[in-house]
């Protein structure tokens, strides 16, 4: 078993390098991190919709202090164009549930983040029939507080979006979104930042693979020292910025990146939802757990079906205050919770 103390991690400009007791794997070649503890049992299916309708497509989750989980899903058929049910769903910490709320603002809800007033941030990755391509701001009872973004409009402009995918809040209140997901339109590749009453400020990145560049950035978090992890998928990998944009290291040690979560201590959930192919050899699917300060990687939550093309594992991920990890299933529909053994 590959122990998490024997982990190093060195960043030097444009190469990332594992040591692994002695061993050395360029940036083309890092081993696979799957052998690790999974200090978790895990239930399937975990809480239900209204009328306990059977989960859509399941695309994030978060779990605020006072217990709250919100989920959300992508409705009937991976879209919620045209559909009468709410994507956006509050449970208890039970799986009760206690509200729900959206019907008809969503055409492909994704990422989704609780900024620290308990307000929840959600963006929309489609358009379609005038509607998506913005970000909602809601408060905790789901009334609008603000939104983003020109609806059913592509656009590269300053303080538009082409499929933004999802939203971190830094504690001054600025908004980072990140665009593209190759779902219909060229997307921007790019973080966008805007002030916390909404206006935009710069942004940053272009399609590609060098430092700075993205290919689909699916997922935005912040660390406790304010550094952004931006899951850079379709590169498989995470880079890391300041808070201007300014290019400090990349990861690659978390796997295939769909959904990042970094709580105050800095401890990291990075959802690898998507590992197969002749681009990723050898890794499993599931959700990887390590730490935002030196980037070791200590536990792994391996998928039910970690190696197989057919279903994608969690793509966002949630943790609650008592440690339980909450696994977003895109293709196979379900709400997944990881308890504490």
């Amino acid at each position: 078993m590959l122990q998490a103390n024997r982990v190093r991690v060195t960043v030097m400009t444009t190469m990332f390098v594992v040591v692994f007791g002695g061993s050395l794997y360029s940036q083309t070649g890092v081993k696979p991190i799957n052998d690790l503890p999974n200090p978790f049992r895990t239930v399937r299916d975990w809480a239900h919709p209204p009328g306990s309708a059977p989960w859509a497509a399941v695309t994030a989750v978060e779990a605020a202090p006072d217990g709250s989980i919100y989920v959300i899903h992508r409705c009937s058929g991976n879209s919620c164009a045209g559909r009468t049910e709410p994507p956006i769903l509050k449970f208890d910490k039970s799986g009760k549930l206690l509200k729900s709320w959206g019907e008809g603002m969503f055409v492909f809800p994704h990422g989704a983040t609780l900024d620290a007033q308990g307000n929840l941030w959600v963006t929309d990755a489609q358009i379609q029939g005038g509607k998506g391509y913005q970000a909602f701001k809601f408060s905790p009872d789901g009334k609008v507080l603000m939104t983003l973004g020109k609806a059913g409009v592509a656009s590269a402009e300053p303080g538009s979006f082409d499929e933004p995918t999802d939203v971190a809040i830094a504690p001054n209140g600025d908004i980072f979104i990140t665009e593209g997901h190759s779902g219909g339109t060229k997307g921007n590749d790019r973080v966008s930042k805007f002030s916390k009453d909404g206006k935009f400020i710069k942004s940053w990145g272009k399609s590609g693979s060098g430092p700075g560049e993205f290919n689909s950035p699916h997922t935005i978090a912040l660390d406790s020292r304010g550094r952004l992890f931006v899951g850079d998928r379709s590169n498989n990998r995470i880079q890391i910025f300041d808070q201007d944009g300014r290019y400090l290291s990349t990861w690659y040690q978390f796997g295939r990146p769909s959904g990042i979560l970094i709580t105050k201590d800095d401890t990291m959930y990075v959802a690898d939802s998507e590992s197969w192919g002749p681009d990723q050899p050898g890794w499993k699917k599931g959700i990887r757990i390590g730490s935002a300060k030196d980037g070791s990687v200590k536990y792994f939550i391996e998928d039910m079906e970690s190696t197989t093309i057919d279903h994608s594992g969690a793509e966002g991920v949630g943790v609650d205050a008592e440690g339980n990890v909450y696994g977003a299933v895109v293709r196979r529909q379900m709400l997944e919770k990881h308890i504490k053994k």
